[in-house]
């Protein structure tokens, strides 16, 4: 199978909505024309940041059918979507989601067994997906909500000696985990892309093939730069690295809504109306720390890349 999943930044978006709460369109086209404005190399669509658990299965189909038409082949496009209990389900919505034309369909790995069932039972779940989509290449999400599961080495590598899998967004933040799991999957198709800032320039020196994580909606192009060029400008990276794995603190505040003021400063006609939070408590002074972290970023911004 031909690899497409490219090493770099891959944004997990957000979905813009209207004050009915319908999903607006006219404002996600200008969203995924600023990631291609900030070179990112890939885009992730119907994630947990999508809030992709309170979209029906016809919004996830026509999300993730917009965000490839938009791209236009000048970007990669992978999304998830499977969020029912019943594998059966799950099993529809991945035929329906994967029919859009993405190149990969993500797996999230809390949907394939329960927090409590074994290795075991994910690993035949698994294996019933792969036998049920014979042509389609998959990717891993180990997405904290409704609970995270967090892969076992040995589970890891399974996937991996499959051959069917390209693409992990790994979650565990653990330096020493990241770096057992990137020893395992050396050599293989699976390329694991670090979700956590703070631990992310280790993760790349360690082998990891990018990010993508939540803060590629705040400042894409820093990440781009410093997955782009934390080898040859290494005192440069290492000043980056401080100030991004800090400024991912933000993700403590109240994101998605935070992501979409930032976006708002951006000049992107978003409005802050989400489904899974009530946007009337983003109260001033949260404004002013989104504020205040785009000013910081700019000056980062000045310093690394206009050089």
């Amino acid at each position: 199978m031909k690899a497409v999943v490219p090493q770099g930044v891959w944004p997990t978006m957000i979905t813009p909505f209207r004050d009915n709460l319908e999903i607006d369109y006219g404002a996600l086209a200008a969203l995924i024309e600023w990631y291609k404005a900030a070179k990112v190399d890939g885009l992730f669509a119907v994630c947990q940041s999508s809030e992709m658990f309170f979209l029906s299965l016809e919004e996830r189909v026509l999300l993730a059918s917009f965000v490839v038409s938009q791209a236009n082949g000048e970007l990669p496009v992978i999304a998830s979507g499977h969020v029912s209990e019943r594998l059966e389900d799950q099993i529809a919505e991945i035929e329906a989601i994967s029919a859009t034309g993405i190149d990969v369909f993500v797996l999230l790995t809390n949907r394939l067994a329960k927090a409590e069932e074994s290795d075991e039972v994910w690993r035949s779940n698994a294996e019933r997906i792969l036998a049920a989509f014979p042509d389609q290449q998959f990717g891993l999400y180990e997405c904290p909500y409704p609970y995270k599961r967090l892969l076992s080495t040995s589970l890891l590598e399974w996937c991996a000696s499959t051959g069917r899998f390209l693409f992990i967004k790994d979650t565990c933040c653990n330096v020493g985990i990241l770096e057992e799991r990137l020893r395992a999957l050396k050599g293989t198709p699976l390329q694991l892309f670090n979700a956590n800032s703070a631990t992310l320039l280790d993760s790349l020196r360690l082998g990891a093939a990018g990010f993508s994580g939540v803060m590629a909606n705040f400042h894409p192009d820093l990440y781009v730069w410093l997955t782009r060029n934390w080898q040859v400008q290494g005192e440069r990276a290492e000043r980056l690295q401080a100030f991004l794995g800090t400024a991912s603190l933000i993700e403590l505040q109240m994101y998605p809504i935070n992501a979409k003021h930032s976006l708002q400063l951006e000049g992107l006609p978003l409005k802050l109306f989400s489904r899974t939070k009530d946007y009337t408590a983003f109260d001033p002074h949260a404004r002013l720390i989104v504020s205040q972290l785009g000013d910081t970023a700019a000056q980062y911004r000045g310093s690394l890349l206009d050089e």
